[in-house]
């Protein structure tokens, strides 16, 4: 046990050890609250004077929750070390973080954005105050779990800081090499005499790696054989990477350097999150200083991607999901235009739906009226896009192989690669298990908005029919028969004729849209059907399974490593967990490529057929309402002509009659024909009935007018 005047700790409390200090885990003596020492040893007091007393004259002048805090400055009882007394991270570092085999290939997207808020918060503070920490790397980035439950990054070890205004200079070298900026790693790993000066944008730099780092769980620049080992052949990848690339590796022995402008396949971030952070490493990782950006650049781009929201889009054709990301004072034009970048769907072709409901977007609105979204509550996108589904990269394909010989160390890095590829595919299942929910999801929506332009159409088809064939039953056969030939009946004949002709197609078109209801309720079956597969896969449960024992055994794997070597009986359980490892992670790949990645590759052809069903369905409800509406359109005109036909006629038959009284009575006609108030009171009918026609016509074609003004069903 060790102890200072206020605080108390035991050397087997290790948290983290250096050239110069040990940090340990401590508490306060009299409120039992844990704290972190970091105990200074003899070497640090080779160090002139002002170094040593720079990290405490550092850390008491910075104050922010992202940089950690400074307590006290006590010293131990017997030797009289210093000891700085600090705030105490119980959950490691965003390195301990990043070699958790959950996170091999990067931090999910939340998280990742989490790291960034408090990196770029805790920097900016450290400029404010002119200082340059000089050491930044992941294993100097502690995570806190806040009261809610987030995470919380804070920087902490300032023993290489210094006050560094942006102009000046400074010679000395310190950090870690692989997060090293060229220069530095020059002098100090290579030992190459040279006279550079550097400045605060060396800081950028270990800023660059640890943000690759984070989102890929791989180091940026890898030569053959590892950083460590090839120290020349890594100088020249971080010197000669072209302008724009963020990355660098030599496959082989010997081999040629290959670059790389994007992150790897296999990272968590979206593709929204990738086009906004790959600009900024690119900009950062430069060993010229004068194509480097500034600190001020730096902050500006990183703080214009946190001030951004995140809208999830899962385009449906495609049946990909989509992080979209822009300002909340953005418009919906500029949404559509980053819909575009992703999707290729051009905005005149974006057409929405949420929760089942068509979504009017208004490009001249601010984009704060759009719906909040999730991954799992996403905007739906409709468009002819040909499905293509989520590209991935087969995790199998990064699962190391066991050495047959028993070597402890050996065999706790293949595990935990193994487990890193495992949780990769668990990963995958999720992700293509949700696209095959988004998808059924989708279609049900676009089955439901069609069967509701069904209805509407129906209903205006009908109600047209049935006011036509109201009007045209009002014909009495027995009256019209003995009229005169009249140019202006025959007329009117024609136009009856021609609104018989009209019930005709609306009737038919009554007949194709209840056969197309038929037909949607069939895939709307078809649809209840698959998610009810989809709800019962239990491909997820056998993978975690699978998960948690070889979790199980990474666990002794990762105890027995630390031991200089086993006893036979333990050598030969040793050996059995090896086999049952490699069992387990056979099986484990062998669900995901035969439950999840075939089901999903199925899915995505029968998606495609829906949609090319539902494609056709849509243009012929198209032509259909179109009918429709042109019927409608039609009927009136036939009847404002019917109407104006019969006036005239009921208007020359009442001159008729009047002339008529005063006339000498007429010859007797050898058969009886119509008497003028008889022809009267039939006109007056008939144009009573056209009226009425008139009327209901109208009101139809308000109800069309209205139908045209609610967006059309969507493009799928």
């Amino acid at each position: 046990m060790q102890s200072t005047t206020n605080y108390l700790w035991h050397t087997d409390d290790l948290l983290g050890q250096g050239a110069t200090a040990s940090v340990y885990k401590a508490r306060n003596k009299k409120s039992g609250e844990l704290v972190a020492v970091k105990v200074f040893n003899t070497t640090s007091y080779l160090r002139p004077r002002e170094v040593q007393v720079r990290e405490f004259e550092v850390l008491r002048k910075l104050n922010h929750q992202n940089i950690i805090k400074l307590f006290a400055v006590e010293e131990t009882g017997g030797s009289r070390q210093k000891v700085l007394v600090m705030e105490y991270c119980s959950s490691g570092s965003l390195l301990s973080v990043l070699e958790s085999p959950e996170n091999a290939f990067g931090l999910p997207e939340d998280e990742f954005l989490v790291v960034l808020r408090c990196v770029v918060a805790g920097m900016n503070h450290l400029r404010e105050n002119g200082i340059v920490h000089r050491d930044i790397k992941p294993g100097n980035i502690m995570r806190l779990v806040g009261e809610e439950g987030q995470s919380i990054y804070k920087l902490t070890d300032f023993g290489a800081a210094r006050e560094l205004d942006d102009d000046e200079k400074f010679v000395s070298v310190y950090g870690t090499e692989e997060y090293l900026h060229p220069d530095m790693y020059e002098r100090a790993v290579l030992r190459k005499p040279q006279q550079k000066a550097f400045g605060v944008t060396v800081d950028l730099w270990s800023i660059g790696v640890t943000l690759y780092h984070a989102a890929t769980g791989s180091l940026p620049f890898i030569p053959f054989g590892g950083p460590r080992r090839n120290k020349e052949i890594m100088y020249r990848i971080t010197t000669e990477k072209p302008t724009g690339a963020i990355a660098g590796a030599q496959r082989r022995e010997n081999g040629p350097l290959e670059w790389s402008y994007t992150l790897p396949i296999t990272c968590q971030l979206s593709l929204g999150l990738q086009s906004q952070l790959v600009p900024i490493l690119a900009n950062i990782l430069e060993v010229e200083q004068a194509k480097c950006w500034g600190f001020d650049q730096f902050f500006a781009e990183t703080s214009d991607i946190l001030q951004r929201v995140v809208i999830h889009v899962f385009s449906l054709s495609q049946a990909v999901l989509h992080h979209v990301y822009i300002h909340a004072h953005n418009t919906i034009a500029i949404f559509q235009e980053a819909v575009h970048k992703q999707t290729s769907v051009a905005p005149r072709h974006q057409e929405y739906l949420f929760e089942g409901h068509l979504c009017v977007l208004e490009p001249s609105i601010s984009a704060q009226h759009i719906a909040h979204t999730t991954a799992s509550s996403p905007l739906t996108l409709f468009s002819t896009a040909i499905p293509k589904g989520l590209a991935f990269r087969d995790p199998a394909l990064d699962v190391p192989k066991f050495v047959p010989k028993v070597d402890l160390q050996a065999d706790y890095n293949t595990a935990k690669g193994v487990l890193g590829a495992g949780y990769q595919a668990l990963r995958l299942a999720r992700v293509l298990l949700d696209g095959q929910e988004l998808m059924l999801r989708g279609l049900h929506w676009v089955m439901e908005v069609l069967q509701a332009t069904c209805r509407r159409t129906l209903e205006v088809a009908r109600t047209s029919l049935l006011y036509l064939s109201s009007s045209l039953g009002t014909e009495r056969s027995s009256s019209v028969a003995g009229m005169p030939e009249i140019q202006e009946l025959k007329v009117a004949a024609e136009l009856r004729s021609r609104l018989r002709t009209l019930a005709e197609v609306l009737s038919r078109c009554s007949q194709n849209i209840t056969e197309t209801q038929e037909s949607l309720s069939s895939l709307s079956q078809e649809l209840v059907k698959s998610r009810d597969q989809v709800h019962e896969d239990r491909s997820i449960q056998q993978i975690q399974c699978c998960l948690d024992k070889m979790n199980f055994i990474y666990k002794q794997f990762k105890k027995s490593r630390m031991r200089p070597g086993l006893g036979y009986n333990e050598e030969q359980i040793h050996k059995l967990d090896k086999m049952n490892f490699s069992h387990l992670a056979k099986r484990l790949l062998q669900v995901f490529q035969e439950e999840c990645v075939q089901k999903y590759q199925a899915s995505l052809v029968t998606h495609g057929k829906r949609m090319r069903v539902v494609h056709e369905t849509r243009n012929h409800l198209r032509l259909v309402g179109c009918s429709v509406a042109a019927c409608n359109t039609e009927a009136q005109g036939v009847q404002e002509s019917l109407s104006k036909i019969l006036e005239e006629l009921s208007h020359q038959l009442l001159q008729d009659r009047a002339k008529g009284a005063q006339a000498s009575p007429p010859p007797i006609a050898p058969y009886p024909s119509p008497t003028p108030k008889d022809l009267l009171l039939h006109m007056q009918e008939l144009c009573e009935g056209m009226k009425l026609l008139a009327s209901d016509l109208l009101d139809n074609n308000r109800i069309i007018e209205r139908l045209n003004r609610v967006p059309a069903p969507p493009d799928v």
